[in-house]
C-alpha cells in the first residue's frame, strides 16, 4: 500500500510545522508556548494521525507485526509519527551530550541539572501536545504488549537515559559524592545541585519491562508517575553507602584515638542527626534505612567493645546523661545491649551490698535504717533506669535481679546467719510506721511510705517469713490498740493482697475484721452490765479472736485477783448465752490493764501492766515483801514463767531484790525476797511495765517464727508435690524439683534438701511411689 502524493506532501508539511514547534520548545524552554501555538501543534498531531487515505504499502516496519484485522493506514501513520518524534528527541539529546563532555565537577553538575530541568519541562509540554498519539496508537501498542513503545514523556526520559545519562553517570555520581563529602566536612555547598541530580536519577527509573504501566496521561497533558528506584539505587545509592562507610570508618577511628568516649558519643549523636537531615534534604526517603544501618554498623557496632569498657566507669561516676546517650545509640544495634544489662546488674548488686555493709552493725536492730538504705539505692537506680535507659524491659529486669540478690543476701543477713532477716526487718519497719507514736507521719506521707515498703517487699524472696512477722505484729497492734490508723492498716493489707493474692492476706483481713467486731462486742457487753449493779465495776474491754487465725496460743493460766476473775466470769456468761456452742479460751498473757499506786512519796502513779504483773502487784496490798517461791505459789506460775514479768517491775525500781548481790533471773533461789519500794519515784506519772517486757520478746519472736515457717513450708511443699504429681501422674526427679521450685517461687525459695525430705515423707504416707526399675521416676498413687 502507498500514500498518495497529495497525502504525503500534506504529512510532510504537518511534520515541518511539528518539527519547528519541537525545536522551539526544546531549544528555548524559557519561551512560553501560547495557547494558540499549543493548539496548533496539537491539531498538527491530530491531522498527522488521521490522514489515513491509504491503499497499500509494502513497507510497514511496525504494522507488519499486526494481525489480519488490524486497521492499516491509521496505524502506519501513527508509527511514522512516533519514529519521527523518537529521532528528533534522540538528535536533540545527542546535541546536549556534546555540550557536557568537556565539563567536570560542579560545572558538570550545574550543566546537567540545568539541561535536565529544561528537558523535563519541555518533554512534559510535548507529552501534552502528543496526547492524541498517546491515547490511540501508543495505547494500542502497549495493550498488545510491545515493550519497546513508550508514552511520549517516557520516550523522552528513556532517550535521555540511553544517550546522555549512560555516558555521563559515573562522572555525575562522582561529582555528587564529592559535594556530599564537602558537606560532611562542614563546607558550604549548593544543595540544589545534589537534589537536582537525585531528582533526575529517580525520574530515570524507567526500564523496558514495566515502566509504561506506571505512567498515565490525560487530555490536558498532565502526567502521574510512580518513580522507579532502580537507577537511583544502582548508580547512586550503592556508591553513596560505600563512600559513607569509608568516610565514617576513617573519621571514627581517628576521633576515638584522640578523644574520650563521652565526646565520641556526642559526635556520633550529631553525625546521625546530620545524616538524617541530609537524607531528608536531598536524598530519597528509601535511603534512610540503609544509610542508618551503615552508620550504626560503622559508628556504633564497630566500637561496642569500647562502649562496654566505658559503661561501668560512667555508672560509677553517675554520668546519667552520657549513659542515656550510650543507651540511645546502642539500642539501634540488635543484641548490643545484653552486656550492658549484665554490667548494670553487677554494679547495682555491688552498690547495694556496699551500702548495707556500711550500716550493717546498726541496721541489724534498726529496721528503719535498713529499709531506708535499700530505698536510697533503689531511688538512685530506678531513676537511672527510667531516665537513661527508658525503662527498657531488660534493664528493669537486670535491676530487679540485682535488688533481689543483695536484699536477700547481704552483710546483715550474714551477721544474723539467717536469710530471713530481711523480711523480718521489713515487717518491723511496717510496725514502726503503723504503730502509734509521737512521730507518726501525716496520712499522705504514711501512704507514700507504705508504697515504698511495697517496693522493697517485691524483692523479698521469703514472703512467707514476712507474712509471719507481719501477722504477729499486726495482732499485737490490734490487741493492744496501738494502730496509728485503721485506714492505714486496711490499705497495707490491700497492697499485700494486690501483690500476693487473697490467700496470702486472708488471715490478716480476718484479724482486722475481728478487731472491728470486738469493739461492737465490748459496747454490747457494757450495755449488758450497766443494768446489773451487782456486777463488777472494773472498766473492761474485750477482744474475741478467731482460733486458728491469730498467731496466739494459750500460754498459761494463773490465779487472778478477784476483781479480774469476776470480769472474766461475767463476760463468759454474757458471750456463751449469746453464742451457744462456742468455747472461749482466755489468752491471759496477751491481756493488760492499768493499776493505780498510792503512797509513793505523796504521789499517785498509774502502771500499765500485763495480767501476771497486775496479779503480783495486787499481792503487795497485803504484804510489803514476798519470796520468789511465795509469788509463784500465789500466782500459780512456774519460776521461769514469772521471772520475766518480775524483771520488768524490778527494772523500773518498783520492786527491789532484798539482800542479793545478783540480778533476778531463772537461776535465782526460791528464797530470794522481793520487796515493794515505798520510796519509788519516776519522772512520769504513767509508767508502762509492758514495754520492757516486749523488748525481751523480739528475739523470742524471731525463733518462734522461724520454727513456724519451717513447719508451714514442709506442709506447703508437700501440698505442691501432691498437686503436681496428681496432674502429671509420673515425673522424673529433676522435673519434679523444677516444677516445685517454680510453683513456690512467689512465696519463698524452697531449699532442695527440704523438698527431698518432703518427697520421702509423701512416699511414707503412700501419696507417691518410686517406679520399679527406675528409681529416678515417681508415680502418683491415686
Amino acid at each position: 500500500m502507498a500514500l498518495t502524493r497529495a497525502n504525503n506532501e500534506e504529512i510532510q508539511e504537518i511534520w515541518k510545522k511539528l518539527s519547528d514547534g519541537l525545536t522551539m520548545i526544546y531549544s528555548d524552554p524559557q519561551h512560553p508556548v501560547s495557547t494558540k501555538e499549543y493548539m496548533d501543534l496539537y491539531s498538527c498531531v491530530y491531522n498527522f494521525c488521521t490522514r489515513a487515505n491509504v491503499e497499500e504499502t509494502t513497507n510497514r516496519p511496525i504494522n507488519a507485526r499486526r494481525g489480519a484485522n488490524a486497521p492499516g493506514g491509521a496505524e502506519f501513520i501513527g508509527s511514522d509519527l512516533y519514529e519521527r518524534l523518537k529521532k528528533f528527541i534522540s538528535d536533540f539529546v545527542g546535541e546536549l551530550l556534546v555540550t557536557c563532555k568537556d565539563k567536570a565537577g560542579n560545572q558538570l553538575l550545574e550543566k546537567y541539572t540545568t539541561l535536565w530541568k529544561q528537558f523535563q519541562f519541555s518533554s512534559t509540554v510535548v507529552n501534552g501536545i502528543f496526547a492524541y498519539l498517546n491515547r490511540h496508537w501508543i495505547k494500542r501498542e502497549l495493550d498488545e504488549g510491545h515493550q519497546d513503545i513508550y508514552e511520549v514523556y517516557n520516550l523522552a526520559v528513556v532517550t535521555w537515559k540511553t544517550i546522555l545519562f549512560e555516558t555521563l553517570h559515573q562522572n555525575v555520581t562522582a561529582a555528587i559524592l564529592k559535594l556530599i563529602e564537602q558537606d560532611r566536612n562542614g563546607e558550604k555547598i549548593q544543595n540544589s545541585l545534589v537534589s537536582g541530580v537525585i531528582s533526575s536519577y529517580l525520574e530515570l527509573g524507567i526500564n523496558e519491562q514495566d515502566d509504561n504501566a506506571n505512567f498515565n496521561t490525560n487530555a490536558g497533558g498532565g502526567r502521574r508517575a510512580i518513580a522507579k528506584l532502580a537507577v537511583y539505587k544502582n548508580h547512586f545509592e550503592k556508591r553513596f553507602l560505600e563512600d559513607t562507610r569509608g568516610y565514617y570508618t576513617t573519621e571514627s577511628t581517628e576521633f576515638v584515638q584522640n578523644n574520650s568516649v563521652t565526646e565520641y558519643l556526642k559526635k556520633v549523636e550529631r553525625r546521625l542527626s546530620e545524616e538524617r537531615d541530609r537524607c531528608a534534604l536531598y536524598l530519597n526517603e528509601s535511603t534512610q534505612d540503609p544509610l542508618a544501618k551503615t552508620l550504626e554498623d560503622v559508628l556504633i557496632k564497630q566500637h561496642l567493645e569500647l562502649f562496654h569498657s566505658e559503661f561501668e566507669t560512667l555508672l560509677k561516676h553517675k554520668k546519667d546523661e552520657d549513659l542515656a546517650r550510650m543507651f540511645s545509640l546502642c539500642e539501634r544495634v540488635e543484641g548490643a545491649l545484653e552486656i550492658f544489662k549484665e554490667t548494670l546488674e553487677q554494679h547495682i548488686e555491688k552498690k547495694g551490698r556496699e551500702a548495707i555493709e556500711k550500716i550493717a552493725s546498726a541496721a541489724t536492730n534498726d529496721p528503719k535504717q535498713y529499709v531506708n538504705t535499700i530505698l536510697d539505692v533503689h531511688r538512685r537506680f530506678s531513676t537511672l533506669v527510667a531516665d537513661s535507659f527508658k525503662s527498657e524491659a531488660g534493664f528493669v529486669q537486670a535491676m530487679d535481679k540485682a535488688f533481689t540478690s543483695f536484699i536477700n543476701r547481704n552483710q546483715v543477713t550474714e551477721v544474723s546467719k539467717s536469710s530471713s532477716k530481711s523480711p523480718e526487718l521489713l515487717a518491723r519497719y511496717c510496725d514502726l510506721l503503723l504503730r502509734k507514736s509521737a512521730k507518726n507521719p501525716e496520712e499522705m506521707e504514711l501512704e507514700d511510705l507504705l508504697n515504698q515498703v511495697m517496693v522493697v517487699f517485691k524483692y523479698i524472696e521469703d514472703k512467707d517469713v514476712f507474712q509471719k512477722f507481719y501477722s504477729k505484729m499486726l495482732a499485737k497492734r490490734l490487741v493492744n490498740e496501738l494502730s496509728a490508723s485503721d485506714e492505714a492498716e486496711s490499705n497495707m493489707i490491700g497492697k499485700l493482697k494486690q501483690m500476693c493474692g487473697f490467700e496470702y492476706t486472708s488471715k490478716l483481713q480476718r484479724m482486722f475484721t475481728d478487731a472491728g467486731l470486738s469493739k461492737d462486742i465490748t459496747e454490747n457487753y457494757r450495755q449488758y452490765i450497766s443494768g446489773r449493779p451487782t456486777e463488777h465495776h472494773v472498766d473492761f474491754s474485750i477482744m474475741v479472736l478467731a482460733s486458728g487465725v491469730w498467731p496466739f496460743q494459750q500460754n498459761f493460766t494463773c490465779q487472778l485477783p478477784k476483781a479480774l476473775s469476776l470480769c472474766m466470769d461475767s463476760f463468759t456468761s454474757f458471750y456463751t448465752n449469746r453464742h451457744n456452742g462456742r468455747k472461749l479460751a482466755w489468752l491471759l498473757h496477751m491481756c493488760r490493764g492499768e493499776v493505780t499506786g498510792y503512797g509513793f512519796s505523796q504521789r499517785k502513779y498509774t502502771f500499765t501492766a500485763s495480767t501476771a504483773q497486775i496479779t503480783v502487784l495486787m499481792m503487795f496490798n497485803e504484804a510489803i515483801e514476798y519470796t520468789l517461791a511465795q509469788i509463784c505459789e500465789r500466782v500459780e506460775l512456774k519460776k521461769e514463767q514469772i521471772v520475766p514479768y518480775l524483771q520488768s517491775i524490778v527494772k523500773v525500781d518498783l520492786l527491789k531484790v532484798v539482800d542479793s548481790s545478783s540480778d533476778l533471773d531463772d537461776n535465782s533461789s526460791d528464797e530470794t525476797k522481793l520487796a515493794l519500794n515505798t520510796e519509788f519515784q519516776n519522772k512520769k506519772l504513767k509508767v508502762d511495765l509492758t514495754k520492757i517486757l516486749m523488748r525481751g520478746e523480739v528475739k523470742k519472736d524471731s525463733e518462734e517464727v522461724q520454727r513456724s515457717v519451717d513447719d508451714d513450708r514442709r506442709l506447703v511443699i508437700q501440698a505442691a508435690i501432691v498437686r503436681i504429681m496428681k496432674m502429671r501422674k509420673t515425673l522424673k526427679h529433676n522435673q519434679l524439683m523444677t516444677e516445685v521450685l517454680q510453683q513456690l517461687s512467689t512465696r519463698f525459695q524452697p531449699k532442695v534438701p527440704m523438698i527431698k525430705k518432703c518427697i520421702d515423707l509423701l512416699i511414707e504416707k503412700e501419696y507417691v511411689k518410686r517406679v520399679e526399675n527406675d528409681k529416678d521416676t515417681y508415680e502418683y498413687i491415686s
